[in-house]
């Protein structure tokens, strides 16, 4: 089977670990980006015959589709898609703005159907089964201070996961989703920047309000959060679906 992954927000954090650890198990990815620059570095980093870089803003359902033609026409297959890419303000109740609101679910919930609706009529265009791979959050499994708007936005995406599961089950498609928890990427510093702000503290206290409750002591390296990816993208998790693996070194416990 020729084995063809979507990854979108794979420009760089969790989005180009998940890129890469597909790559290293034989996976063909679709480096799906907004950002043109880091999406080519992507693929650079990768390799120029397994990788192949398309920009979309995920909140775009024209611009999602297209970049999903764009990949199948250059690979010929597609198998898996990961909708990764997110935003996450930090939102205080008494500031959000429906600007903030609109964008976050555009980009987080939004990016997320267009991803499965481009992945199902490929996956059908093809006449076989894929899996759909959604990100959601330790926020999106318990309430965060701070983050109604985004864990807002990834309690929703939990919810689509086991819809999705339940509708397409028939077709041969798989629905899961992975929850990061405390992961060392741009967007979790700038998070940890705000929420220090905001408490008029360091940002070294910003990431500790989070941090501190990690069961295993560390905070997250982006290849933990692909290493499940890798696992729900495999044919090891064949038997699963619906379900949201949290990957947060034990912060919350279902």
């Amino acid at each position: 089977m020729n084995k063809v992954a979507i990854v979108t927000g794979a420009g760089q954090g969790i989005g180009f670990a998940i890129a890469k650890r597909l790559h290293a198990d034989g996976f063909k990815v679709g480096i799906l980006d907004y950002n043109e620059e880091t999406a080519q570095k992507a693929v650079e980093a990768l390799s120029a015959k397994d990788a192949f870089a398309v920009v979309a803003d995920v909140s775009n359902r024209d611009e999602v589709f297209a970049a999903f033609d764009k990949v199948v026409e250059h690979f010929g297959d597609l198998t898996v898609v990961v909708n990764n890419a997110g935003i996450a303000p930090t939102t205080p109740l008494d500031t959000i703005t429906p600007e903030q609101f609109e964008r976050t679910f555009a980009i987080n919930v939004g990016g997320t159907i267009w991803g499965a609706q481009a992945a199902l009529k490929h996956f059908r265009a093809f006449g076989h089964g894929g899996k759909i791979i959604n990100a959601t959050s330790q926020a999106g499994c318990e309430g965060n201070p701070n983050l109604t708007v985004y864990g807002g936005s990834k309690f929703a995406v939990r919810g689509i996961t086991q819809t999705w599961a339940k509708d397409l089950a028939a077709e041969g498609i798989t629905v899961n989703a992975y929850a990061p928890g405390i992961v060392k990427t741009p967007m979790m510093y700038d998070i940890a920047h705000q929420v220090g702000k905001n408490a008029g503290k360091d940002d070294e206290w910003g990431m500790n309000t989070f941090a501190k409750d990690i069961t295993l002591g560390r905070l997250s390296e982006p290849e933990d959060v692909a290493n499940v990816v890798g696992f729900l993208a495999g044919e090891d998790s064949n038997y699963i679906t619906g379900q949201t693996i949290v990957v947060d070194g034990g912060m919350v416990f279902h």
